[in-house]
């Protein structure tokens, strides 16, 4: 995998054998969007603040390189930034980023589905529109459409109070509080009941069209949830409404762009951000957390707080060990990942000519029959299976961002949420695999995405410049957060999400260790380009 490296870090030197370590009020272990979003709020509040970052550049999954071809930029990883522009860290922290270059492209078509026969819906950012485009497909569609998206809207500062916010704190008391009063304990109970509805007895019951059906079901695969999953239901909806309201924008120049918008916010502030620089253990003294010990052997000390954006399996395993309680250490070692993603990028001679009029200048376009298929594919990668018939995500980031390729050409970005983390064999028994994600696994599958994009995209493999895939395994190796390729930090099902994440006993952020916060897709309020919990942290600690 070649890389343009479009983050480069000017890293700040060792402190010199003095025998008298460096410090700094905040120690960041991480320089994902959580890891950055922290250390941004904290120098701007004034605390000294050093970002430690593994790798050889920042941003976590916010990157972007030419894998194809030379002159055609693709985000390797995340490419959709709808969650942070409507998060309270893109409020509190945007006019700062736009002044150190962070600039979005967006569409008045954010997504739409693409059938096998045909059919499409698209979804636009005008909801007259969109509840008409429901009820032309069935009678009482579009009148679902309505109530669904308006019922999220109606509730918008308990849920997003809920899903945003500190859990354990005054603030969600008092949020509570408030409902019980104007709800009642019955209005109250049913209303977090509705929470919890699966997404196929919700599209079931409220849409007769497959069609419209099938445009909301691939949506929950990017909560990490399947349609049968208690919450997914909910979670769709909040998708559709964020969608709405905000589109699907795109960095302008590559997700890595706001990777260095945080860069500069950080460095003007006097924080500091050094790369290659991997931990190796977490310095605990008297129960607190005091510091990192990084693999070079030089210590670093933390004044007031060490904030680690990892998986639990790295946290209170490789960089505690015996110096994490114990409960947490048990809890840990049975805290499980999702489904594995495959990513997909091509290089094209044109823009794609697809076989439904419309889908030109669609941000994101789902390739999925509908709500059993999003079923099935999901079964049988938690199987261990290659799917037969994946659900595709396609993103169209020059039809947004002319800059990302040469005029006249066009790059995709392809998701597959449903990829096994583990390879046991192939559902459909004509790909010959090894047990693990090996050059010829990786290809093979990539060659079964593009000839379902052959029959939606017309004389589409004549117009492929360059392709570049990344298996599950790959991902790890680009990001060891991404455990077998979960880019979700871990399972989304209710017993590790909310209140439960990363698992039972969670108390917001805190570790069982002063000083040491948790952070991370890992952490509440789960995965995602918003910043949530880095935000929500620097705001305790600020």
């Amino acid at each position: 995998m070649t890389d343009a490296s479009p983050v480069p870090v000017s890293p700040v030197p060792p402190s010199k054998t003095t025998g008298q370590a460096a410090a700094f009020d905040h120690v960041v272990v991480g320089a994902g969007i959580n890891g950055l979003v922290a250390a941004a709020l904290l120098s701007r509040r004034g605390g000294k603040v050093l970002v430690l970052e593994r790798e050889d550049h920042i941003g976590g999954c916010m990157r972007s390189a030419e894998v194809t071809a030379p002159g055609f930029l693709h985000d390797v990883l995340a490419t959709t930034f709808v969650l942070f522009v409507t998060s309270p860290a893109y409020a509190e922290l945007g006019a700062d980023l736009a002044r150190h270059g962070l600039e979005f492209c967006h569409s008045p078509h954010p997504t739409a589905v693409l059938r096998p026969n045909g059919e499409s819906l698209v979804l636009t950012r005008d909801r007259a529109c969109n509840i008409g485009a429901c009820s032309a497909r069935a009678e009482g569609d579009g009148a679902s459409y309505g109530r669904d998206v308006g019922e999220i809207e109606a509730n918008a500062q308990l849920l997003f109070g809920l899903l945003g916010g500190a859990l354990w704190s005054g603030a969600t008391f008092r949020l509570l509080a408030r409902e019980f009063w104007r709800r009642g304990m019955h209005g109250l109970s049913a209303y977090i009941g509705s929470l919890l509805v699966p997404a196929r007895g919700w599209l079931e019951t409220s849409y007769a069209s497959p069609l419209t059906q099938a445009l909301f079901a691939p949506w929950v695969r990017h909560c990490g949830l399947s349609p049968e999953d208690s919450t997914s239901a909910q979670m769709a909806k909040v998708v559709a409404f964020a969608l709405e309201a905000a589109g699907a924008p795109i960095v302008k120049g590559g997700a890595a762009n706001a990777a260095t918008a945080l860069r500069r916010l950080i460095e003007e502030r006097s924080g500091s951000i050094r790369t290659r620089s991997p931990v190796d253990r977490i310095l605990v003294e008297k129960g607190r957390a005091t510091g990192v010990a990084l693999s070079s052997g030089e210590i670093i000390r933390a004044r007031k707080s060490v904030i680690a954006s990892l998986t639990p399996s790295e946290l209170y395993g490789r960089l505690l060990g015996e110096a994490a309680p114990q409960f947490t250490r048990d809890k840990a070692a049975h805290f499980r990942h999702g489904s594995g993603n495959f990513q997909l990028h091509y290089a094209l001679d044109r823009a794609p000519r697809w076989i439904a009029d419309g889908l030109e200048k669609v941000a994101l376009i789902h390739l999925s029959e509908g709500l059993d298929a999003v079923s099935k594919s999901y079964n049988e990668a938690m199987r261990g299976l290659l799917p037969q018939v994946p659900t595709i995500c396609v993103g169209q980031p020059a039809a947004l961002d002319s800059s990302r390729c040469p005029p006249g050409k066009a790059i995709l970005w392809i998701q597959v949420p449903d990829a096994p983390r583990q390879v046991k064999g192939d559902a459909s028994g004509t790909i010959a695999t090894s047990g693990s994600w090996d050059e010829a696994t990786r290809e093979a599958f990539a060659d079964r995405i593009e000839a379902i994009l052959a029959r939606h995209i017309r004389d589409f493999r004549r117009s492929i410049l360059g392709r570049h895939a990344c298996s599950p395994a790959d991902l790890q190796s680009i990001n060891v957060n991404l455990a077998g390729g979960d880019p979700y930090g871990g399972a989304c099902s209710i017993d590790q999400f909310f209140t439960w994440r990363p698992f039972t006993g969670s108390v917001n952020h805190h570790t069982g260790i002063k000083g040491l916060y948790h952070i991370g897709a890992s952490t509440h309020p789960g995965p995602g380009l918003a910043g949530g919990s880095g935000y929500l942290v620097a705001r305790e600690l600020a």
